[in-house]
């Protein structure tokens, strides 16, 4: 839902307070993020800890929930961006920072019942052509995933058995049946 009627600068954007639900700032306009719902959140939680699981032993990567990401005009907040470990930005105190004015290198967005996915691919779109590796469009209700890599049509996982393209820097395979297995809360 597009909040504002006028164009902002992204530097007035980033002079308001976060609030909740998260906004967006897209070509000059602000957009609300819809509140995840249950099967977002929970795909949100198990996915980012996934992947932090193989990611943050080895330092190759670390996924940040709801991280905002200012670059090339535009501030976002991917469901999950994942981030190369060379790529984190750290303080002067070693603490990861609270500004990411890069893209990630995995973009992953979890699509809720009334989100446009429209705008939600507009985004990946967006980080891909500056830079970012792969992106990820889960749709709960479909049971599938759409998987956008650089130069490259996308393509869509749907089969319990397929297994979802990662980045070359990550050691992590999953299926799109495991990956949504996760709606059961290890019931399966």
């Amino acid at each position: 839902m597009q909040t504002t009627s006028k164009p902002l600068t992204l530097a007035e954007f980033l002079a308001l307070p976060e609030t909740k639900p998260t906004k967006e700032f897209i070509n000059g306009y602000i957009y609300l993020k819809p509140m995840p719902q249950g099967k977002h959140s929970t795909l949100q939680i198990r996915l980012a800890d996934g992947i932090n699981q193989v990611g943050l032993p080895s330092k190759t990567a670390y996924a940040f929930p709801e991280l905002r990401c200012t670059f090339s005009g535009r501030s976002i907040v991917p469901d999950i961006a994942v981030f190369r470990w060379e790529n984190i930005p750290f303080d002067a105190d070693g603490e990861v920072a609270n500004t990411f004015a890069i893209p990630p290198d995995w973009t992953i967005e979890i699509l809720s019942p009334e989100q446009s996915q429209t705008r939600v691919t507009d985004n990946i779109l967006f980080c891909l052509r500056h830079q970012t590796r792969l992106g990820w469009l889960i749709d709960p209700e479909e049971k599938a995933v759409i998987c956008f890599l650089p130069n490259q049509l996308p393509e869509v996982k749907r089969q319990f058995d397929d297994i979802l393209p990662v980045p070359d820097f990550l050691d992590l395979q999953l299926s799109v049946g495991e990956l949504f297995g996760w709606l059961k809360l290890g019931l399966i």
